[in-house]
């Protein structure tokens, strides 16, 4: 299959590997990616493994529903509970545990909690069902945002009412700075996300180089392209040099697609946001204009979520000794954790980078168990 073979070739992959051993490193580099998608490749290529011992791939925050905050997941789950309204989502979110259960416990107990494919599939789902409160759970990076954005800036077009959207959507530029000036990381650079790179453009990442002296590199998401993403980035710390680099340049490009850069925007504004694990950073989240605030969830059912939940005592322990936000920050690897493996598996998760399929626990837990 074109652009899907060509990048799975093992005699180039075998050429790659011997070119990163051939790179002279005099010290120990750390690189990290902040892709769900290239976590989960990184892992199933066995990549780690075909990598020089000095060379770390750490595994950043680049899972959306892993980065979502306890609060939101409350605030979902509290939403649920509202008579009449419908919580549409995509699959991943609804496993991920709040202080007082999770979105499928809600859908058990009789609240109606959907998983869609799409924001428009939610959207459709309002215009159906005029007599309810359809909440979509805006959760994401820069690649489906402009989704969401859509799906309001339609909603209002049409006096869709009741088509509301509970917006968590995070940027990624914002939480790459915070962690490459993180000194107990140490990072020697990135290795930038695929699919949001063809949003943002490749620009969006030279403010971090220009201020931290590490290189960037966007890269594809098969295995050749993350090995050529690795050997470009460890050329450039080799010879002391810090740049942005496209290896996605097939699809990538210097000023990203401006029509969703445009439309994100014109519906939904900057704002801080909390991350998982990492805490508020300044202009991460996206909230939505008042000009849309019709389709604002958290405007609508301001009074309702103001109320906290209560706790379930018998989750707090687990929660609390869940390290999902330290793997986030790349400062401990998954199997660091004291819950991987045993109390936390795919079948019984406690924290959300063991429930979706983009999560640094699950990918580990799945490929690169020992």
């Amino acid at each position: 299959m074109k652009y899907l073979d060509e990048f799975r070739d093992p005699a180039v992959a075998r050429k790659l590997v011997d070119k990163i051993h051939a790179v002279k490193l005099d010290r120990e580099v750390k690189f990290m990616e902040v892709c769900g998608s290239h976590t989960m490749a990184i892992s199933r290529a066995g990549i780690r493994k075909l990598l020089p011992k000095n060379v770390t791939l750490l595994s950043g925050p680049g899972c959306p529903v892993c980065v979502t905050d306890q609060s939101d997941i409350d605030a979902m789950i509290s939403l649920a509970r509202i008579p009449d309204v419908v919580i549409t989502t995509f699959g991943d979110m609804m496993r991920v545990p709040g202080s007082s259960g999770s979105l499928l416990d809600e859908k058990a107990n009789g609240a109606d909690v959907r998983v869609v494919y799409s924001t428009l599939d939610a959207l459709a789902l309002a215009e159906q069902e005029s007599n309810k409160q359809v909440v979509f759970m805006g959760i994401g990076f820069e690649t489906t945002i402009p989704t969401i954005a859509r799906a309001i800036r339609l909603a209002d077009d049409n006096h869709v009412v009741n088509f509301l959207v509970y917006m968590a959507g995070k940027t990624m530029p914002e939480p790459m700075d915070v962690l490459a000036g993180d000194p107990e990381i140490g990072l020697h650079g990135f290795l930038c996300p695929a699919h949001v790179s063809t949003i943002i453009g490749t620009r969006a990442y030279e403010p971090i180089v220009e201020k931290y002296h590490i290189p960037c590199v966007a890269a594809g998401f098969e295995p050749l392209d993350i090995l050529q993403g690795v050997l470009m980035l460890m050329e450039q710390v080799a010879s002391g040099t810090a740049r942005v680099e496209n290896e996605y340049s097939r699809v990538a490009t210097v000023e990203g697609n401006r029509t969703a850069q445009e439309l994100m925007a014109a519906v939904l504004e900057p704002c801080a946001a909390q991350w998982r694990g990492i805490g508020v950073i300044p202009n991460s989240g996206l909230k939505i204009r008042t000009a849309y605030a019709a389709h604002d969830a958290q405007v609508r059912f301001h009074d309702e979520l103001a109320g906290s939940l209560k706790p379930d005592s018998s989750k707090a322990v687990s929660l609390h000794a869940c390290q999902c936000g330290e793997v986030l920050k790349g400062k401990i690897v998954p199997p660091q954790c004291p819950l991987f493996g045993k109390a936390c598996t795919p079948q019984n998760p406690v924290g959300p980078c063991m429930v979706s399929s983009e999560g640094s626990c699950s990918a580990y837990y799945r490929y690169e168990r020992e």
